[in-house]
Parts: C-alpha cells; sequence; structure tokens
C-alpha cells in the first residue's frame, strides 16, 4: 500500500503596474494558504507593465518552500495566454515569435517555466479593476512596488 502525498494548495493573485510604459513600475502578489496569507511586492525603476505582471507570478512561485497545488489568478492575458499557449511555439522556434522575431522578456518566461514545473499550476485570468477582491489587493500591492521604486 502506498502513501499519497497531498501538496499544500495555494490561491495567488498577481498584477503588475507601471507608470509610464516604460517607467516606473511594480509589481505584486498575494499568497493564500488555508489560514496563512503573504504579501510580496516589489518594483523597478525603469520597467514595462508586461515585465512587472511576469516579475508578479515568478516572484510568488519562488516564495514557495516545496511543490503546491497552485491556482494562479492574472489579470493579465499576455501572463496566462504566454505560459499556457505561446511558449510552446517560442521554445520550437528558439525563443522567436511565428514572425521570426526574437522572444520579448524571454528570460523572464524560462524563469517562469522552470519554477511553474515545480508546481501543479492551473492559470485563471480575471478581469482587472472590477472589483475582485484578491486582484484588488494585488494591485494596491503593486502599486506600493511603484511608490518605492519611483522613490529610489
Amino acid at each position: 500500500m502506498t502513501a499519497t502525498i497531498s501538496r499544500p494548495r495555494v490561491v495567488v493573485y498577481t498584477d503588475g503596474a507601471c507608470k509610464g510604459n516604460p517607467g516606473p513600475g511594480g509589481w505584486g502578489a498575494w499568497l493564500r494558504s488555508g489560514e496563512h496569507e503573504k504579501e510580496l511586492f516589489g518594483g523597478e525603476a525603469s520597467t514595462t507593465n508586461n515585465r512587472m505582471e511576469l516579475t508578479a507570478v515568478i516572484e510568488a512561485l519562488a516564495s514557495l518552500k516545496r511543490s503546491c497545488d497552485v491556482a494562479i489568478y492574472t489579470d493579465s492575458e499576455y501572463v496566462r495566454k504566454g505560459i499556457t499557449e505561446w511558449i510552446h511555439g517560442w521554445k520550437k522556434r528558439g525563443w522567436t515569435t511565428a514572425d521570426r522575431k526574437p522572444v520579448k522578456n524571454a528570460e523572464l518566461w524560462q524563469r517562469l517555466e522552470a519554477l511553474a514545473a515545480l508546481h501543479h499550476v492551473d492559470w485563471h485570468w480575471v478581469k482587472g479593476h472590477a472589483g475582485d477582491p484578491g486582484n484588488e489587493r494585488a494591485d494596491a500591492l503593486a502599486n506600493r512596488g511603484v511608490s518605492a521604486a519611483a522613490r529610489r
């Protein structure tokens, strides 16, 4: 008889923000597992919104200490479709797009793919700025990251 090891279940809401594109940017992630919660945020002085959206998910996954069942909620179709659909073609073409241009943020996509492989991840899109409490919280954290980056 074999024992099944259950992985912790974690719900993650992520968001990225940028004041100007490029400009000062921030990322935020709110993680919840049972009674436990964690807030993460950070920023960069000169970045893009897409880089911050990717960084939010990367930092959330990197913060997990063991393999988990993760439900990620993002308002970025760029992140959700990139990791679930587009990445397969990019890899086949040597990290180029369908029109043979280099994939933007390839190093972030590669890091995200490696981190996601450590877990069982379900990707969910949620409409941004529409009252979803988790998305609103991640957005507030991302804006804290923008403020911190702008002060540097």
